[in-house]
């Protein structure tokens, strides 16, 4: 997710930390909800479930709140969730992708028309914004696990397809299909991950100065602060000194 662990660093530093953490709770339970319910609610026989735990168990979720939202997926009243995904551009033109899971589809798609459009957004046809994205497998590690030369070793061994490095990460990017085995591959050589999911990774990328950066987060915190939408992907290149100016 182009820019997603920074967008989290932002956050981090505005001081918003305990509420993105309490919110990401949240959607990290109806993940392992939604996943359990739609296969199977043992991690050993669904691939899905297990990638969700794992994310979870990255995120630091405790023990409890992931056996909780698993339970939840068998209750007989429990409450079913469609996954959609919304396409639309942000300030400057941005391309932004919104995942959303929600037990009510016409409240979710007024309210995030309405969050694009008072964030100096556009919400588009589905489609509109798709295309500049693939659907790829990420495995995120800490910079201190090794240099860029001993995870690209380790990702070809693991049959990823790409890498690429920030001052503190690592990204490991694989076919969306071979997330599990490549993960498990990795682990074997590395380590535990700092984070195991499903993105959409932008085939180019666009830049943004400072102020059209700040409307740009504007418009994803309030698509994040909603409780219905689970990942806001856009294509926006988030550099190390616009961080610093945010």
């Amino acid at each position: 997710m182009a820019g997603h662990s920074k967008w989290a660093n932002i956050q981090h530093r505005k001081g918003r930390q305990d509420a993105v953490r309490a919110k990401l709770f949240s959607k990290l339970s109806k993940e392992i909800t939604v996943a359990a319910k739609t296969g199977d609610p043992d991690p050993a026989k669904n691939a899905r479930l297990r990638l969700a735990i794992k994310e979870a168990r990255s995120q630091s979720m405790p023990k409890d709140n992931i056996e909780r939202a698993i339970k939840k997926s068998m209750a007989a009243d429990g409450v079913d969730f469609e996954e959609i995904r919304y396409e639309g551009y942000g300030p400057s033109g941005v391309a932004i992708i919104v995942e959303a899971m929600t037990d009510n589809r016409n409240r979710t798609a007024s309210t995030v028309r309405s969050i694009f459009s008072k964030n100096g957004g556009n919400l588009g046809e589905s489609g509109s914004v798709g295309f500049m994205f693939d659907r790829k497998g990420e495995v995120v590690y800490s910079s201190e696990v090794g240099d860029l030369d001993a995870i690209m070793m380790a990702a070809i061994e693991a049959g990823a397809e790409d890498v690429g490095s920030s001052e503190d990460e690592h990204y490991i990017w694989c076919v969306d299909s071979d997330l599990n085995e490549v993960a498990q591959a990795l682990e074997t050589e590395l380590g535990e991950s700092q984070a195991t999911r499903l993105v959409w990774k932008p085939s180019s990328t666009t830049d943004l100065d400072i102020e059209a950066m700040r409307r740009l987060m504007k418009l994803i915190e309030a698509l994040e602060d909603d409780d219905d939408v689970q990942h806001v992907t856009t294509n926006v290149k988030v550099t190390e000194e616009l961080m610093d100016q945010l």
